[in-house]
């Protein structure tokens, strides 16, 4: 049985690797589910809600989806009220049925200006067991496998991930989807992003993000490193042919 300092150096080992396989703009991002029986590793950081719209609806901000740039560097707790002012991420993470989610205001407002139609909404991909919390950090500070491994990566980054693995699904809006793609079907997947994350995390125009399952990430990154080298070998190759051209 591996001992926490093992389990500390393992994990941080495949953080680097994945880092220099990748190139993301931020650490990899580690974030957890845990339902009854499984308490979380870390405390929730509590916080002042703003005060709810007109509809009742706050969280501890705009969208689920800023966890994903403060657990770059913090690792915390949170709960469903703290995902709450964004419907859709909340019903993609668990915290919420499609019902509870078509009766929300914001859910009506993509939907009444054609963002999305009932149909995409009804066919995201969302975690089935509603966790009591989600916890997010960076990979490096693990011990334990976590549930997803989210990176911020920019178009080279996503090359050598399609060429990895091919069958990797690229989806668009949401973005935040392609959590639970991860989690519960067990696939490696990417989003170009979508309006309502970029504008609400501060995400820049060449990020996108990509998501590898906790239990997949030793064999997921022995994948990437294999590829990326094989890039880098026809890069040269292709650099050097390229010098007949002047």
């Amino acid at each position: 049985m591996k001992t926490r300092s093992e389990d500390t150096r393992d994990w941080r080992a495949l953080n680097d690797r994945l880092v220099a396989a990748l190139k993301p703009f931020a650490p990899p991002l580690a974030i957890s589910f845990h339902g009854p029986g499984r308490p979380p590793p870390a405390a929730r950081v509590e916080a002042r809600y703003p005060p709810p719209n007109e509809h009742g609806r706050t969280g501890q901000v705009p969208a689920g989806c800023v966890f994903w740039i403060q657990g770059a560097t913090d690792t915390f707790a949170t709960v469903a009220a703290d995902h709450a002012n964004c419907s859709v991420g909340s019903f993609t993470h668990g915290f919420i049925t499609l019902e509870e989610a078509a009766t929300k205001d914001d859910v009506g407002a993509v939907l009444e200006a054609g963002w999305v139609d009932q149909a995409a909404v009804a066919n995201l991909p969302h975690v089935a067991e509603r966790p009591e919390s989600v916890v997010y950090g960076p990979l490096s500070e693990r011990r334990t496998a976590p549930d997803v491994v989210l990176l911020r990566i920019d178009g080279l980054g996503l090359m050598t991930l399609k060429n990895a693995f091919p069958e990797m699904p690229v989806e668009g809006k949401p973005q935040c989807h392609i959590v639970a793609m991860a989690k519960d079907r067990n696939v490696v997947a990417a989003s170009v992003g979508c309006a309502l994350s970029r504008s609400r995390t501060g995400m820049r125009s060449e990020e996108m993000t990509c998501v590898i399952p906790g239990k997949r990430l030793p064999e997921a990154v022995e994948t990437l490193e294999a590829t990326a080298g094989l890039d880098r070998a026809m890069a040269r190759y292709a650099s050097a042919d390229a010098k007949r051209f002047g």
